[in-house]
């Protein structure tokens, strides 16, 4: 940014993109790291931390940013793609700055941080944060209402303190556009401390999308500092399979509380998935695909298939079954893919049209062989059919990767490249 250019609020920067000298794209901003300093000294932006394609995280000094303009962030030199790590005197803009609870210097009054503004200096390379946008009001619900005012850094104190229950509206609002994969990847990068204080602010549907793109630990982790009901109601809006492997990594005790207090439909899905063996089709499947009667026509499939919520591989095939209609079904009759249902006229019904000669998967079948069957079908997901006929699920592609792959791959995904920071 030349001398004398308007200052930028750091929440415009989330996910914006950043180009090397070539034009070419070298991932997107996560989030800015700065240094506190002693008395009333703004803080020295030291940089930015980069996501790239391959979701590594690396740190990117602002000696190299040449340019923030027009949405993007221009740099200059080489990139070092060694992984970023935080260290101790440093500060996550985004992720720690935000929503804090500060006080006013003038008058002591408390107020709540919503953004900071970023300016380089002039005749120089160094980037400070020197302005705050602040809302008075106590925080909770209603604290939006409040009056919000731009104070230069040194109006205001109490950064510097450790916060207890900081809040994170303002810090979700920058991720709000994030698949839940990305905004996984953003919550695992964060403080334990902070972690679990997004989490409390997502809404339920939110943080059971989050939660099945976490890591294992993650997962425990952030359910375990949940209270016992909300815990409970974010395991129901998760996909069973998944509820079913977060609740397999918790002690007895836990595991049997937390099903008790969920609805009982609920909790029927997700214990009769805890009795299959793990990488088993029966311990892979959900129990939610997508079941129509032999008289549903192609359109009602093709309403079924439109639902938002509904995974690609989930949407790829309808099951035709006898009532009832909830798994474990009447007698599973065959499925239909989703080009066939293109194929045909609206009216046409789906008990035409179904394939018969794809062989259904018993629960018990082992993961090799299920992995097997996908390959050889090119299927996204394949019926799970007990020995009395009733379908009882579907396994998808996405569930057989997750097992496929190390135990710990999300971990390495997160986590990619080696130790250390260059600057």
């Amino acid at each position: 940014m030349a001398s004398g250019a308007p200052r930028v609020f750091v929440s415009h920067l989330a996910g914006t993109a950043v180009f090397d000298p070539n034009g070419d794209q070298v991932g997107r901003v996560r989030d800015l790291v700065a240094m506190l300093r002693v008395g009333l000294k703004p803080p020295r932006l030291l940089g930015l931390v980069v996501e790239g394609v391959s979701r590594r995280r690396i740190f990117l000094p602002m000696t190299r940013v040449t340019g923030v303009e027009s949405g993007q962030v221009i740099t200059t030199g080489v990139v070092n793609m060694r992984r970023f790590e935080q260290r101790p005197t440093e500060r996550l803009v985004l992720g720690e700055l935000l929503d804090r609870r500060v006080q006013l210097v003038d008058g002591d009054e408390e107020v709540t941080v919503l953004d900071v503004a970023i300016v380089q200096l002039p005749a120089r390379r160094d980037w400070e944060i020197d302005k705050v946008f602040v809302r008075k009001g106590k925080s909770g619900a209603l604290r939006r209402r409040g009056e919000t005012l731009t104070v230069e850094w040194s109006a205001v104190t109490g950064f510097s303190l450790e916060e207890h229950g900081q809040g994170a509206e303002s810090l979700l609002a920058t991720f709000e556009q994030l698949r839940p994969a990305d905004l996984a990847n953003a919550l695992h990068h964060l403080t334990p401390k902070r972690r679990v204080e997004v989490a409390a602010a997502l809404d339920d549907d939110r943080l059971a999308d989050v939660l099945e793109e976490l890591p294992d630990d993650d997962q425990v982790e952030i359910l375990g500092k949940l209270k016992e009901e909300r815990a409970a109601d974010v395991l129901e809006a998760m996909d069973p399979d998944d509820a079913a492997d977060l609740l397999s990594g918790l002690p007895e005790a836990d595991k049997e509380r937390l099903l008790e207090l969920m609805r009982p439909d609920d909790a029927a899905d997700v214990r009769r998935l805890l009795s299959y063996e793990e990488r088993t089709a029966g311990g892979l499947m959900t129990t939610e695909p997508i079941v129509l009667r032999p008289d549903a026509t192609v359109a009602d499939a093709l309403a079924r298939v439109r639902q938002q919520d509904l995974s690609p591989a989930l949407a790829a095939q309808v099951y035709v079954c006898r009532p009832p209609d909830e798994t474990p079904t009447g007698k599973y009759l065959g499925m239909v893919h989703f080009q066939r249902l293109l194929r045909d006229p609206p009216f046409t019904l789906v008990s035409s049209l179904i394939d018969t000669d794809l062989p259904p998967l018993a629960p018990s079948t082992p993961l090799p062989a299920l992995t097997s069957y996908l390959a050889a079908y090119n299927m996204v997901a394949a019926p799970v059919v007990d020995e009395t006929g009733s379908l009882l699920g579907a396994v998808t592609v996405d569930d057989v990767l997750d097992h496929l792959l190390p135990e710990d791959w999300r971990e390495t995904e997160f986590h990619e490249g080696e130790a250390g920071r260059g600057q």
